[in-house]
């Protein structure tokens, strides 16, 4: 009597299981559909791309492309590392004072004792230690991101300004200017630095073990944690390279305008987290790709550019760059909506 009931209770339990199987396969997204949200950022560069090749004046142009790829260099760089720090579910508000800061005392350096290589180690020293303070405060003492890196946005602007007294620091040693005005193999030094950029951090995203946790603390912190995942060093690493690589950017910079600039950098960080959302990383963490950022950081860059050729004013650029912004900030939310997050 008892087996018969088992068996009897066994096939009713099982019955509704092809049934959720059924349902779960309409629910299921078409190969289509995903080849288009994999592809489309890049369909949209390409139209971008084209559209205004034939519609603007001296855009294909090989002065004006190099012109393209030295405007962006400094935000591809910078925007590998913040790509990092929103898929852990963190941001950066500092990153445009560190660089202003950075390539204010590498110029304050050099010209104090005339040591290239002096200036280049304090400065990259110097954006690496804010950068660890940074993660140090908000990993281990847990203090909101958003407020930390507003207070250090202000400090560090604030420091440069005491640095320089308020003034350009002028650089008259010609070999440092090769750092951001040389070519190399037909591409601007800068460009080369920001290609590597792309290629190191995109290797640590996809292929090391730190990328992946990385990924996973931003998916779920604490079952990253469970899973043994050291979540506040790798947090506070994320952050240091995000100063380190934001020196780099200030030091580069500085070389090529050959000065340091107290109000460098202004509204640089919003550039830089426009260009890594637009290019698909989830201000919701666990979710980047290095493809992701590069065009983004071209679609921004591109749009940028086209807007100076066709000689745009100022105050309506300001316009276009927040519109991407929001519209990046609404598709991100649509997607995580979808997905579930």
């Amino acid at each position: 009597m008892n087996t018969q009931a088992s068996a009897s209770a066994a096939s009713n339990t099982s019955t509704p299981a092809p049934i959720k199987a059924k349902g779960s396969g309409q629910n299921s997204p078409s190969p289509v559909r995903m080849l288009l949200e994999d592809w489309s950022l890049i369909i949209i560069f390409i139209v971008l791309f084209a559209i205004l090749s034939v519609s603007v004046e001296y855009f294909f142009s090989i002065q004006n492309l190099v012109g393209l790829a030295l405007s962006v260099s400094q935000i591809g760089m910078v925007a590998c590392t913040m790509m990092f720090c929103l898929a852990c579910r963190d941001f950066d508000l500092s990153v445009g004072s560190i660089v202003a800061f950075a390539g204010l005392l590498c110029a304050s350096v050099i010209s104090s004792t005339g040591s290239i290589t002096l200036g280049i180690g304090v400065s990259l020293i110097a954006g690496a230690f804010i950068g660890a303070v940074n993660g140090l405060i908000i990993a281990k003492l847990r203090i909101n991101a958003l407020i930390t890196t507003l207070a250090t946005m202000e400090i560090v602007r604030g420091l440069g300004f005491i640095v320089s007294g308020g003034q350009a620091i002028g650089i008259s040693n010609e070999a440092f200017f090769a750092l951001g005005n040389t070519m190399l193999l037909g591409i601007p030094v800068p460009v080369v630095f920001t290609i590597l950029c792309f290629v190191i951090f995109g290797v640590a995203l996809n292929k090391t073990t730190y990328g992946r946790n990385i990924l996973a603390i931003g998916g779920n912190p604490d079952a990253a944690r469970l899973a043994g995942v050291n979540v506040t060093r790798s947090r506070i690493l994320v952050f240091l390279f995000q100063g380190l690589v934001c020196a780099l950017a200030g030091v580069i910079l500085a070389s090529r305008i050959t000065s340091g600039q107290p109000n460098a950098a202004m509204g640089f960080e919003l550039n830089v987290m426009s260009a890594c959302v637009l290019g698909g990383v989830s201000l919701a963490g666990g979710r980047a790709t290095i493809s992701g950022v590069i065009v983004g950081v071209l679609i921004m860059g591109t749009v940028e550019n086209a807007m100076n050729l066709q000689n745009i004013d100022a105050f309506y650029q300001y316009v276009v760059r927040g519109m991407i912004l929001l519209s990046a900030v609404t598709i991100d939310q649509l997607k995580n909506r979808n997905s579930g997050h």
